[in-house]
């Protein structure tokens, strides 16, 4: 799947590949992630400085934690002060969720890439989504649904905003599908 964006005056597109883990070593994963799905999303921007840093921001919804959505961070660093759980130039998403203490578990990830807006050093953070996708899958004993990734709208980022804000108090989440502050 392939979603164009616009950001700071320059088209970028992110690339997203779901694929099944035929290879946990090679991903870092544990044995028991054979067969899970895994996800990679590649963003492409002439990226060359701090106004076209990006980041990844992943909701999911899991049946071993209820009907919500949660913000997913990379759970080596613990909860992090910040709702990005990669940031950076032309930032990489990478996800591979596995256990082997559940037998049936259905997996719903919401990811979108944001950027900043407001000044840059200013206290006050201000996040705007520019584009999104979802994937996850369904697991029966060892049986799987995967399912494909599709692109998601401002609605959908929207959906999360009340969440979000109460999560990070210290943040601010703009409403829709942004550009850069700086585009016409």
């Amino acid at each position: 799947m392939e979603l164009p964006y616009r950001w700071n005056g320059t088209e970028g597109r992110v690339r997203v590949e779901v694929r099944v883990n035929d290879d946990p070593a090679a991903l870092g994963c544990d044995e028991m992630a054979r067969g899970f799905p895994f996800c990679h999303a590649a963003v492409e921007h002439p990226a060359i400085g701090y106004a076209d840093m990006l980041g990844w921001l992943q909701l999911v919804r899991s049946s071993s934690r209820g009907d919500a959505f949660y913000l997913d961070y990379f759970e080596p660093l613990g909860a992090v002060p910040q709702p990005f759980g990669f940031y950076g130039l032309e930032p990489a998403l990478f996800d591979a969720p596995h256990t082997d203490e559940l037998e049936n578990w259905d997996f719903l990830a919401h990811s979108f890439l944001c950027g900043l807006g407001g000044e840059l050093l200013e206290f006050r953070r201000e996040v705007r989504a520019v584009t999104g996708f979802s994937w996850g899958f369904s697991k029966r004993g060892r049986d799987f649904e995967y399912l494909r990734p599709g692109e998601l709208g401002s609605a959908d980022w929207d959906d999360h905003l009340v969440y979000l804000e109460e999560a990070y108090p210290d943040w601010s989440f703009a409403r829709g599908f942004h550009r850069h502050p700086l585009d016409p």
